[in-house]
């Protein structure tokens, strides 16, 4: 008989104490020392209890966790990175099925693949596969995890080029809602594979996943440039023309908000509001200088950073600037291409946070992205131009976030009538259950509601963007 979780009295220091048939990971509940740091995300806004958290060391740990809360009615969580802001990896008074420390890489540089565990970060994975010079998708902060990035879709510095993360998957290991190990592929398991790459966590706990890689580095051509924000409205005007005949490799990313104070940025522009277009060119390196060229020379920048660098250190170029445990709240779209009447939107309510840590952030879509044909995977929307999130940030202890929240809501509302769906991965923790649907479409959220009633009918992983079963 599985054992039962024994409750802790009230006012009892002691921890839970319980026991799972066949788990050989370490299990923490209230009480123990390590307790409240083992429930943290990054997002700090983020503040449950639950009642059990498992760390797993293998899928057969998972395999015994995802049975043990069946058996005994709990809530489950799913934790990979635990880098959701809308911290969906952790419950309330259920379990948290936690792969932390599952982060093993394994890169076959022949075949160019890599083997990664469902625990993993991007910056394990971008050590790795850099020592051979391959790369995959993935993302542009390296404590991102793997596994939520992966399964949302996956967008990065080199999805133009080489697609999103889901692009490049080519196969996983899953445990489902009934407790077995599966493998699927386009050979096995179709239909969970196709949900699987873009429907988040919705289908089973994936404790490994096999990417396919490119030859991407180790150097590339990248960094950001820094114009001051009131050039916004010309800058925007200027960019949109640049990127509509940017080549495929380069990827860029537009920031509004105030300088970080990085080292590699003078202290005479710390904190001062710009515009900054971060870019990397995932080709040679005279090539992307050639392709960057008219953009560095416009309007003369208060700053131009780009260069040769390290593929994996610029991964993590801004992992200072979005800090674990930090309060974050987000707001985000799709958007088509930057008429004027947009572009005047986005730099009239761009700069009117509070905090100077809350920022806004424009990724480019299109190129290699928008070629793989709707309904492919399960990652809707993709001829949408841009992605854009905007992102409340704050302080433990600082009062800004309910200014800065209502600026993203108040910005997000002034967007209603550009907006062509969302990226499932920036949605955040209140939103309206409808906006789930956005993400995908219509003819998408319906199949991937069919395979949830295959995969999961009782919708017991339902702590993400959920997808209720058919």
């Amino acid at each position: 008989m599985t054992p039962i979780i024994v409750e802790v009295g009230h006012g009892t220091k002691g921890p839970t104490v319980v026991e799972i048939d066949g788990f050989r990971g370490r299990l923490i509940s209230a009480g123990h020392a390590d307790y409240d740091s083992a429930r943290a995300v990054w997002n700090g806004a983020i503040d449950r209890r639950p009642r059990l958290i498992a760390r797993c060391i293998g899928a057969a740990d998972v395999v015994a966790a995802v049975r043990f809360a069946r058996d005994n009615d709990l809530e489950i969580a799913i934790r990979g990175g635990g880098h959701n802001v809308a911290g969906t990896a952790i419950c309330d008074d259920g379990i948290v099925i936690d792969l932390s420390p599952m982060r093993g890489v394994r890169v076959d540089p022949a075949d160019r693949s890599a083997w990664v565990q469902g625990g993993a970060l991007w910056s394990d994975v971008d050590r790795e596969t850099q020592a051979h010079g391959l790369a995959t998708t993935g993302g542009i902060v390296s404590h991102t995890g793997v596994a939520g990035l992966t399964l949302g879709g996956g967008v990065g510095w080199l999805m133009r080029k080489h697609g999103l993360t889901v692009d490049n998957l080519l196969a996983v290991e899953v445990v489902t809602a009934d407790g077995d190990l599966l493998r699927a592929s386009e050979d096995e398991h179709p239909d969970l594979f196709w949900a699987l790459r873009g429907g988040g966590g919705n289908f089973g706990v994936v404790t490994s996943f096999e990417f396919r890689l490119h030859s991407v580095g180790p150097t590339v051509l990248a960094g950001p440039i820094l114009w001051d924000a009131t050039d916004a409205g010309e800058i925007l005007r200027f960019y949109r023309d640049f990127i509509r005949d940017a080549p495929d490799e380069l990827g860029t990313v537009v920031r509004f908000g105030a300088a970080p104070p990085l080292p590699v940025i003078p202290e005479n522009l710390h904190w001062r509001p710009v515009v900054m277009v971060g870019s990397c060119y995932a080709g040679p390196i005279e090539d992307g200088e050639q392709a960057l060229r008219p953009l560095r020379a416009s309007r003369t920048p208060l700053l131009d950073l780009v260069g040769p660098t390290p593929y994996a250190e610029f991964q993590s170029a801004i992992d200072s600037t979005v800090v674990h445990g930090w309060n974050y709240y987000w707001k985000s779209t799709h958007l088509p291409e930057l008429r004027d009447d947009l572009i005047d939107e986005i730099a009239g309510h761009a700069f009117s946070c509070s905090s100077p840590r809350s920022y806004v952030a424009m990724f480019h879509l299109k190129g290699a992205v928008s070629r793989v044909a709707e309904g492919k995977t399960a990652f809707g929307n993709r001829q949408a131009s841009h992605a854009i999130t905007l992102d409340a940030v704050w302080r433990p202890g600082e009062d800004f976030g309910y200014r800065d929240i209502a600026w993203t809501r108040g910005f997000f509302a002034a967007l209603g009538r550009f907006r062509e769906g969302v990226y499932v991965n920036f949605l955040g923790g209140d939103e309206d259950p409808d906006r789930v649907r956005e993400a995908y479409g219509d003819s998408v959220y319906d199949r991937l509601a069919d395979v949830k009633a295959t995969y999961d009918p009782d919708n017991i992983f339902h702590h993400n963007q959920n997808i209720r079963p058919v």
